[in-house]
């Protein structure tokens, strides 16, 4: 844990002030000139650490075809997401649903078989779609912006579920560096936004932006798309993609002391509450809750030779 705790915490720290500063951008950027702007920025400051560094990108076309996908569902598609989800709802609520993300890591992973379905997992997943259903406060009347915010939000997070099983199968066990990585998956998904925001009738930057916005731009950018991106193909590489994802226990935490502290945001009780629930069922899916046995503990056995022990 020494090697990538640290790793996991300052992610943590940035992604969950990322919310704040897309709130911030909202003031006068439309969600596609954020999503542009954060990933053409995360893709700068990760081509100069390749350069630096004496890295190259990978020349393998295949393995850009997987880019391309991993990107819509890790990036294009979630970032658009997260931004007019936030145009109704509070960038806390943003960070709550955007803890949902090891709940669909793990659904679209058993449904590409790339993990086994255990009693354990289905618990899992089980308590943590109930916490969604306590966020969400089914049992009383929604405002059509907050419904749709909420699932702006909620179909964010399933597309990091996609993207980082995609990921888990087609990319990272590839080998290359993580650095190389996330740069290449920055590049693809600034290609893709180069289209698709013009496309829909939106310019790619707002030179009429105030410098607070220009600085959440540079933020979500440097700090929240490049470093980041770089931190978690790291620490997927050394604990793995479900594992990986479970840096969402900690974002809701940054994000409500940066919503509340300087947004003046504020939280009904079944929000938290609902994202405990949630956080419990991960809990339970990543094993942390350990299970009792019944009876008596047996005494320990002699000890097995090695080939013994594999043959059984």
């Amino acid at each position: 844990m020494r090697r990538w705790l640290p790793s996991f915490i300052l992610l943590a720290l940035i992604w969950g002030n990322s919310f704040f500063f897309i709130k911030v951008a909202l003031g006068s950027l439309h969600p596609l000139q954020i999503s542009f702007g954060r990933m053409a920025v995360g893709a700068l400051t990760l081509l100069v650490a390749v350069l630096a560094t004496g890295r190259r990108l990978p020349r393998d076309p295949r393995l850009w075809g997987h880019f391309a996908v991993a990107s819509i569902v890790l990036t294009t598609v979630p970032f658009t997401l997260f931004g007019y989800g936030e145009q109704h709802v509070s960038s806390v609520l943003a960070a709550i649903w955007n803890a949902t993300t090891p709940l669909c890591t793990l659904l679209f992973a058993l449904l590409l078989r790339s993990e086994k379905a255990t009693a354990a997992r289905v618990t899992g997943l089980g308590l943590g779609f109930a916490g969604v259903m306590v966020v969400l406060g089914v049992w009383q009347p929604i405002s059509g912006g907050e419904a749709v915010g909420s699932l702006a939000c909620f179909g964010a997070a399933a597309c990091y579920g996609v993207g980082g099983a995609y990921m888990g199968r087609f990319i990272t066990p590839r080998g290359e560096e993580p650095i190389v990585l996330a740069a290449a998956q920055l590049v693809a998904g600034t290609a893709e936004l180069a289209v698709i925001t013009p496309l829909a009738g939106v310019s790619l930057v707002e030179f009429d932006a105030p410098l607070t916005v220009w600085g959440s731009i540079v933020a979500l950018g440097a700090f929240g798309t490049g470093i980041a991106y770089l931190l978690l193909y790291g620490i997927q590489r050394q604990v793995g993609v479900t594992a990986g994802s479970a840096v969402t226990y900690l974002i809701p935490v940054f994000a409500a002391a940066s919503g509340v502290v300087f947004l003046g945001e504020h939280l009904t009780w079944n929000q938290p509450a609902g994202a405990l629930v949630v956080l419990l069922g991960i809990a339970v899916i990543q094993g942390m809750i350990p299970r009792r046995r019944a009876g008596r503990t047996a005494p320990p056995e002699p000890a097995v030779p090695a080939e013994t022990d594999a043959a059984a």
